[in-house]
């Protein structure tokens, strides 16, 4: 097995404003002769620019970043490279950010909690298939995303809900609905058992919390 010349090597960038991090993620660059560190940036700003300066075959992209946010950054390079690699790299490696970063355009997630062999890892394929994206938890975050959450309302539920939130009485929503009253509260007495609750403001608090109804805007002035 020949050794990667200089010339043929991975060229890496690291995006990431601490500057420990960078340090140690340089250090396992450099422990693989693929891969060579060619630049390295504290801002979003400043990652995009080397980026286009550099065009490095890897970007390692920092999720949070003291002028914005590593996903703007890697839709920047993803619309400015169709085959440039682009890791996020996160502390907050929950499922938004993870199906952000996907969204985004990276090849790549992986949280700031794994070991620094997953970094270089994911940087590899990065360079070989930057429009493939690979994540350690994607196969159940993709579960979780497709799996019902909560309860499941019926859309005759859905109405009575939205009916409820705008103050209606039982006999408002009968005559909404064109349904008797006893219909009405048979409708409501199901919805309130689905969320858990005994009465309107809890069945409304309930259903905010869980995203089925809309907070109301704030009053302007």
């Amino acid at each position: 097995m020949t050794t990667p010349t200089p010339a043929t090597r991975t060229k890496v960038l690291l995006v990431d404003d601490h500057d420990l991090i960078r340090k140690g993620l340089r250090h396992a660059f450099e422990r693989d002769r693929q891969f060579e560190v060619v630049g390295e940036a504290a801002t979003a700003a400043e990652g995009v620019r080397q980026a286009g300066a550099l065009q490095p075959d890897v970007v390692i992209m920092d999720l949070r970043l003291p002028d914005g946010s590593g996903l703007e950054a890697t839709r920047a390079l993803r619309k400015s490279s169709a085959t440039m690699g682009i890791v996020v790299l996160t502390m907050y490696a929950g499922d938004d950010q993870l199906f952000g970063a996907l969204e985004a355009g990276a090849s790549a997630f992986v949280p700031k909690t794994a070991p620094a062999d997953e970094v270089v890892a994911a940087a590899r394929h990065a360079a070989s298939s930057p429009s493939a994206f690979t994540a350690a938890d994607l196969a159940e975050a993709m579960k979780r995303r497709l799996a019902p959450s909560g309860p499941q309302l019926s859309p005759r539920e859905g109405q009575v809900l939205r009916l409820l939130a705008d103050g209606m009485s039982v006999a408002g929503i009968a005559k909404q609905l064109f349904v008797s009253e006893s219909t009405a509260k048979t409708h409501i007495s199901k919805l309130y058992e689905k969320l858990g609750a005994a009465n309107r403001a809890q069945a409304l608090m309930t259903a905010l919390r869980l995203g089925l109804l809309e907070a109301p805007d704030a009053p302007k002035f």
